[in-house]
């Protein structure tokens, strides 16, 4: 069950609402579709690609959403504005049940990486398991939750998902990449959810001057890589220390800290071009 204690309000289709009213339970009902984007400065970072992604989940899933980007953006402004928030993460759902589609707009608590785990990097598992449909951000409690079992009984911070073919696919909550000398790896689209900071990885690996190639990795051949990162909402460019019983150092990788610094700066762009709109 989601907890929304540390914000006052959240939204419901139209309507501003308490937080004591809030009920996670919908999400256990029907079909639900959601997105999270990151707020620095009290800017929703990137949510252009989210709204995006959001409309192809439903495009996918054969599902119409009753409200357009644009409806999607003032309502997560809005949201922001009367919790006074300039940082933290923010979920929007729609959730299809019985023939009705409701809006869901909310903060939920967030655990962003350490200064010292940016710098040393972090461990990880492998996670032998792959979601039905990638490509769609769709709601799997079950998956999740066996997914996150493992995290936490390995006390690691991401699992690295690997299909039934032996390949590395993503992180349970991130994307992952593989750095060989000068190129970048990562798994093909039509593998993995189109996550948003991929995108703009890929932009920054480009910019940096690095190679980029998408490639199906083994699992095995994929911890013999010069270092190994996470992209994603919470974690931005997380170097990997990690995978199991295999060290990697990825921290101390100059691929891997050039395009840390070009994706903060990145951000840092985003965030003057769009603070005042």
């Amino acid at each position: 069950m989601e907890d929304i204690s540390y914000r006052e309000f959240y939204m419901k289709n139209d309507k501003i609402m308490q937080k004591d009213s809030f009920n996670s339970e919908f999400m256990n009902l029907g079909k639900s579709l959601y997105e999270v984007i990151r707020i620095e400065d009290g800017v929703p970072l990137f949510i252009e690609k989210n709204l995006k992604r959001i409309e192809n989940s439903a495009k996918i899933t054969n599902l119409i959403l009753p409200i357009n980007s644009e409806e999607i953006r003032e309502k997560v402004n809005r949201v922001i504005e009367v919790n006074k928030v300039e940082v933290g993460n923010i979920k929007i759902v729609f959730n299809f049940y019985n023939d009705k589609c409701n809006f869901y707009v909310y903060f939920i608590k967030h655990n962003y990486p350490t200064k010292e785990q940016y710098n040393r990097g972090v461990d990880t598992v492998f996670y032998h398991g792959e979601r039905v449909n990638p490509n769609a951000k769709v709601v799997n409690l079950k998956f999740r939750a066996a997914v996150e079992e493992k995290i936490k009984n390995c006390n690691a911070y991401e699992a690295i998902l690997v299909d039934h073919n032996g390949n590395v696919t993503e992180g349970n909550r991130s994307n992952i990449f593989m750095v060989k000398e000068n190129t970048v790896y990562t798994a093909p689209l039509e593998d993995v959810l189109p996550g948003t900071t991929r995108d703009s990885i890929i932009d920054v690996i480009l910019k940096c001057g690095y190679k980029f190639m998408e490639k199906r990795v083994n699992y095995i051949d994929a911890v013999k890589m010069d270092g190994m990162f996470i992209s994603g909402t919470l974690s931005k460019v997380l170097p990997i220390r990690k995978v199991e019983d295999f060290q990697l150092k990825s921290s101390e990788n100059e691929v891997i800290r050039d395009i840390m610094r070009e994706y903060d700066d990145m951000i840092k762009r985003y965030i003057d071009e769009n603070k005042l709109l």
